[in-house]
């Protein structure tokens, strides 16, 4: 039985209601695929942009290497919805995570990423125990500032240990430079960039001439830098995510790709000219990196978005009246998503299908 709004014009689905405009998305699919098309570096998308598995499918199906995830309980989504080669880009620590990463292994093809010796251990003996190997890619922070060891000499030490653990196997290396992503001006950008990840290319060449190993994989990049990272030599993959979708941060620095995703609201109180109340605040919609912006109205702006059930507008133009529906591009996609169980994908201004979010709130 198909949902109930299937056919229905989006403005009648109740709100806040997450919207993905599907021709737009398939454009950025499309766009993204035909750039990696003959390039040396693959892609693997990011599945923490959306945490759903059938737009998910709609990328992969365009030549992607694979699928990149943030957490375990999103691995653990991928490898129910069918996806057999899975990168989580982050550590897997403790015993019982380590249990169910393990699990995953009778199904699919999962690497994590390391980036401490004690962990490791921990991963490998684990590992050995249940009859595996796991594959892993040493995390260098290239300035970042977050998870990683430093570049160089630091890595090849524990590449050193890695070499030694039977239950693991070293894949390769993971850098992520996303302090860079944004920069607005494209040659800083690029310049910073290339530099950053030069980094990681010289400390998997260091780990291959010290240790023989061959390290088929160096992964990083993102959206906003996927046209520098990935025509570096040495890059074999780059998990660009939020390009599927879009919004406000992101578009900022990447207008080729079309904003896809929006929230449809209501106006549920004007109470006096210029002023409009939105029923959605920071519990329906990701605002670390600013408000949201009304969409196609550049007479509206959202002067602060702090409440957690709405949205106050200031309105310059033509009024916003109680019952209106208004159409909100969130500033940060990735965190937006994760506040939603249900994606309304539609065309033409009606519903075409309700996709799940089956990955939100998958945090552990």
């Amino acid at each position: 039985m198909g949902h109930r709004y299937v056919g229905a014009p989006i403005e009648d689905l109740p709100t806040p209601a997450l919207l993905l405009d599907l021709q737009i998305a398939l454009r950025n699919v499309d766009r993204m695929a035909d750039f990696f098309a003959d390039q040396p570096a693959k892609l693997r998308p990011h599945f923490k942009n959306h945490k759903c598995t059938r737009l998910m499918r709609l990328q992969v199906a365009r030549s992607a290497v694979g699928v990149t995830c943030a957490k375990l309980g999103e691995a653990e989504v991928l490898v129910e919805a069918g996806f057999r080669d899975i990168l989580i880009a982050n550590q897997v620590v403790g015993a019982e995570k380590i249990r169910r990463l393990l699990e995953l292994l009778e199904r699919a093809q999962v690497r994590v990423a390391v980036d401490c010796v004690e962990n490791c251990r921990q991963l490998a003996q684990a590992a050995e125990r249940a009859g595996y190997v796991l594959g892993c890619l040493l995390e260098v922070d290239i300035g970042m500032g977050r998870c990683g060891v430093a570049p160089g000499e630091e890595a090849l030490q524990l590449a050193t240990e890695i070499a030694q653990l039977p239950g693991l196997r070293l894949d390769g290396i993971q850098a992520y430079e996303g302090h860079l992503v944004t920069r607005p001006d494209p040659d800083e950008r690029r310049e910073l960039v290339t530099a950053a990840m030069s980094q990681a290319v010289e400390t998997a060449q260091l780990i291959r001439d010290r240790l023989g190993l061959p390290l088929p994989i160096l992964s990083g990049g993102g959206t906003g830098t996927y046209d520098i990272t990935g025509q570096i030599p040495g890059v074999t993959e780059v998990q660009a995510g939020t390009y599927v979708t879009m919004d406000n941060y992101y578009r900022q620095v990447r207008p080729e790709f079309g904003v896809a995703l929006k929230i449809l609201t209501t106006c549920i109180s004007a109470p006096k000219a210029g002023r409009a109340v939105l029923d959605v605040g920071v519990k329906g919609a990701g605002a670390e990196f600013g408000p949201p912006v009304v969409a196609g109205r550049p007479d509206v702006e959202v002067p602060s978005f702090r409440s957690e059930e709405h949205c106050i507008l200031k309105v310059t133009g033509d009024p916003i009246r109680v019952g209106d529906k208004v159409a909100l591009i969130p500033s940060h996609a990735c965190t937006t998503c994760n506040l939603y169980r249900e994606l309304f994908v539609h065309e033409g201004g009606r519903v075409l299908d309700v996709w799940p979010i089956e990955g939100s709130g998958r945090l552990q």
